[in-house]
């Protein structure tokens, strides 16, 4: 499989008057071509960051300090910023994490998917609406001629998160990063979804990256499975693999948080660091009942131990 996006040693913090937030702190991997990867973890991981990172919509306070985002051939870090926009919404689609508020409350929901088709000089106004229309029936939406003139505050939260579907859509992108997409939706449109999302994945043949808290989710969508926990990547692997043999405490008590036991979710015991004073050693250490002396005082780096499998912990194989 060809590699489409290589993510190398990338960190981005973020500088606060209590101290600097590494959230994404020297993480690496690849999304191959027509490729589904899954990102998983708890609230405050750097899963959502990392993914602003590669394409450079990290606000605020926050700076991208090290590594490369290779996409295509090009490193993303070192593009000019008109380049840049040439490759957002273009070749990379993005769903954001709550249509509420990613969505122009005061623009119309259809020019909101033909703008980005207009901006790439893909179609004249005439074929961006025409465009802009069928993507709403093709996510869905019914009578898409009428509703392409609603305003986001008149859809529902499941047609809204359409709209962003359709317009991460517009142009045909190669990879498609979606992030956290069923925030906030009831249980059944959840599914409506992400079942929407696997048709188009397979239907546009592009690779897409599921950022998400919702391991269920994850498994059910992704070739592949990220775990990242306080910054950094915990473990890599195949779904399957993963599933029959995850290696890292955290990737296991995932496993286990996604079980239901006596009708309630197992949790994992302790709370994830404070990133301003992450731990020494393994951020895991302090929460991991396998923890050891080495643990503590020394980072474990990112072990292979398959092919495609690579683990963050000294006691992997234990």
């Amino acid at each position: 499989m060809s590699t489409l996006l290589d993510i190398r040693n990338l960190k981005t913090y973020f500088y606060r008057r209590d101290g600097v937030v590494r959230a994404v702190d020297g993480i690496s991997y690849e999304v191959g071509e027509r490729e589904s990867v899954g990102i998983v973890g708890e609230s405050g991981s750097g899963k959502s960051v990392s993914m602003l990172s590669v394409v450079r919509l990290i606000g605020g306070r926050g700076k991208i300090e090290a590594g490369e985002v290779v996409f295509g051939g090009r490193n993303l870090l070192e593009l000019d910023e008109r380049a840049l926009q040439d490759i957002r919404g273009n070749d990379v689609g993005f769903i954001f994490q709550n249509p509420q508020t990613s969505l122009n409350p005061t623009m119309r929901s259809g020019p909101q998917i033909a703008e980005p088709i207009l901006w790439h000089g893909r179609a004249d106004r005439k074929r961006s609406f025409e465009r802009a229309v069928s993507l709403l029936e093709e996510v869905g939406i019914p009578a898409p001629a009428s509703r392409y003139r609603n305003y986001p505050f008149e859809l529902s939260g499941g047609m809204k998160q359409r709209v962003m579907i359709a317009m991460a859509l517009s142009c045909e992108p190669k990879l498609m990063i979606a992030d956290e997409p069923t925030t906030a939706l009831d249980v059944t449109t959840q599914a409506q979804i992400m079942d929407l999302l696997n048709r188009m994945k397979a239907s546009y043949g592009m690779s897409t990256v599921l950022i998400t808290h919702d391991f269920g989710l994850a498994v059910e969508f992704s070739d592949r499975i990220v775990v990242m926990y306080a910054g950094r990547v915990a473990e890599i692997a195949p779904t399957r693999e993963f599933l029959n043999s995850p290696r890292h405490p955290y990737s296991i008590g995932l496993l286990e948080n996604a079980k239901m036991v006596r009708g309630r979710l197992d949790t994992i015991p302790g709370q994830p660091p404070d990133m301003t004073r992450p731990p020494s050693g393994c951020r895991f250490h302090p929460r991991c009942s396998r923890a050891t002396d080495v643990c503590r005082e020394e980072d474990p780096g990112i072990t292979r131990i398959s092919d495609d499998h690579s683990v963050s912990c000294w006691h992997h194989d234990a």
